[in-house]
């Protein structure tokens, strides 16, 4: 099982909290290092100073990082426009000298584009664009250099491109798409998907998703599916009144996140509900870490939980 910390900064992070918490990352071994792509804070708090932009903290950590996987779970296809997204991807690959992952969803937290101005499109609509964005942005990393290419969909039109820059990864960065939806999400996924992930479910819903992945790459006559991964809260302590302070410091009851599907408990606690992942079918772990002032919550799990995975 790979860990990689997963922080949600428009709770209210600045860059310099994003870069301690990546570096404490990087030094104690996790696979990696991503950030949501959101604009506006969820729940109670402040959310200050403000949003960051995802790809230009990446873009910084991309040089301020020398090993770590870097990536979104997941950016919004409502956000940004195709083309000029896949421009910023592939210059951010190849400024980390290929340690990118691109997740991409189709939106869903309306009240973050009425307050920055952003259309939020009828459900239908944003998995249609989001649909034509994975065509688009793939299909431009992927056409080779000295060819051009073209695209006409519904609701972005492509032509005479020359499709570049190139990512540093090819044919390119691994792409990551995630959800609970039945339908659509699975056929995305098995289509486009380097990863599928599921987030914050209960541990005994998830591998209900991988097989409609899996049924959905057979369909597409995919030979292998994506890799599957999950993500979860991390609440862990040395005991439990450590552990119950890391969950008041986020507002949270320990045994609400263990219901849930949390990473929550002492060590020991934390090894066997990460193996209870890995026997799901997931072969790599999304920590969400909530509290980034606390380095000692991620080298805690670093020296005393991944050594017995």
């Amino acid at each position: 099982m790979r860990l990689v910390i997963f922080t949600e900064p428009q709770q209210g992070a600045t860059h310099d909290d994003l870069l301690r918490v990546a570096k404490a990352a990087e030094d104690g071994g996790y696979d990696g290092f991503f950030r949501s792509d959101h604009y506006l804070k969820m729940g109670d708090g402040s959310g200050l100073p403000g949003p960051t932009d995802a790809w230009i903290t990446l873009a910084a950590l991309a040089v301020q990082t020398s090993r770590i996987r870097l990536g979104t779970l997941v950016s919004s296809a409502t956000f940004r426009l195709p083309g000029p997204l896949a421009i910023a991807v592939a210059q951010v690959d190849a400024m980390s000298g290929g340690r990118i992952e691109f997740g991409l969803g189709g939106g869903w937290f309306e009240d973050e584009h009425t307050a920055y101005g952003i259309p939020f499109p009828s459900l239908g609509e944003r998995f249609d664009r989001l649909e034509e964005q994975l065509e688009i942005i793939t299909g431009l990393w992927e056409t080779p250099e000295g060819s051009t290419y073209d695209f006409k969909g519904k609701h972005y039109q492509v032509g005479n491109s020359p499709a570049l820059p190139k990512p540093v990864q090819t044919p390119r960065p691994p792409v990551i798409i995630g959800g609970h939806g039945k339908k659509r999400t699975p056929y995305l996924a098995a289509r486009y998907a380097t990863e599928f992930n599921v987030p914050f479910s209960k541990i005994e819903d998830i591998p209900a998703q991988y097989d409609r992945v899996r049924a959905a790459s057979d369909a597409l006559g995919r030979t292998e599916p994506p890799a599957f991964s999950a993500a979860a809260v991390l609440c862990v302590g040395r005991d439990d009144a450590e552990v119950k302070r890391r969950a008041a410091a986020i507002g949270r009851e320990a045994d609400e996140m263990r219901t849930n599907g949390g990473v929550v408990g002492t060590p020991a606690e934390a090894v066997d509900a990460i193996r209870r992942y890995a026997e799901a079918g997931a072969s790599r772990l999304f920590l969400q870490v909530l509290d980034l002032s606390d380095l000692d919550h991620i080298d805690l799990v670093a020296s005393a939980v991944a050594p017995q995975l």
